[in-house]
């Protein structure tokens, strides 16, 4: 099967330019995925190619088989940021919302984000682990504080905040809305949407 192309081919440089990481860390039920629903929604509608790694998912397709180990943790991130990357480096705009608890693995992950040329963003979820423990979302909270699940990162098992992220998101004090909008701002700041 061929197709006609009426335009040169974008190059590298032009394709790169227009796609971009933006990874969501907080702690598990502070709204990380629900923000990046509603942008990936408003991306969309302004005709930009998204796609949205969620940490849920790629643990089931990507990183089956993967504990919950500092090792493994880390895998797992890296994994999603080398996806990211790779699809970021092809115009597409990655939403990860994940936890990534280890700022060494997110650093790790801005750092080849950097050596490709890739336009990477941290945003801080910064959901206090009392709201989200109410939200419980999945019931983790529930099940550790009842002894069926250790490890929960925030709890029992270290979260380590972004210490000057491109954006912090306070979400449990605004509407997904207004959040998805302040990071569609700075996108837009940053030339990236």
């Amino acid at each position: 099967m061929t197709s006609t192309v009426d335009a040169a081919p974008a190059t590298a440089a032009a394709v790169a330019a227009c796609g971009a990481t933006v990874w969501l860390t907080g702690l598990p039920s502070a709204g990380k995925t629900t923000i990046a629903l509603a942008l990936a929604e408003r991306l969309r509608a302004e005709g930009r190619r998204v796609e949205i790694l969620d940490g849920d998912e790629i643990r089931t397709f990507l990183s089956a088989g993967l504990g919950f180990t500092p090792e493994d943790r880390d895998t797992n991130i890296q994994r999603i940021g080398f996806v990211a990357e790779l699809l970021a480096s092809h115009g597409v705009t990655v939403l990860a919302p994940v936890i990534a608890p280890y700022a060494a693995s997110r650093a790790a992950v801005a750092a080849r984000h950097a050596e490709q040329g890739t336009p990477y963003l941290e945003v801080h979820v910064a959901t206090p682990v009392e709201v989200c423990s109410v939200r419980d979302v999945k019931g983790l909270y529930a099940k550790q504080a009842a002894g069926q699940l250790s490890g929960l990162t925030g709890v029992d098992d270290p979260y380590e905040a972004p210490t000057a992220p491109d954006l912090r998101i306070e979400a449990h004090t605004q509407p997904v809305a207004d959040s998805a909008a302040a990071l569609h701002a700075l996108l837009t700041e940053r030339g990236l949407a």
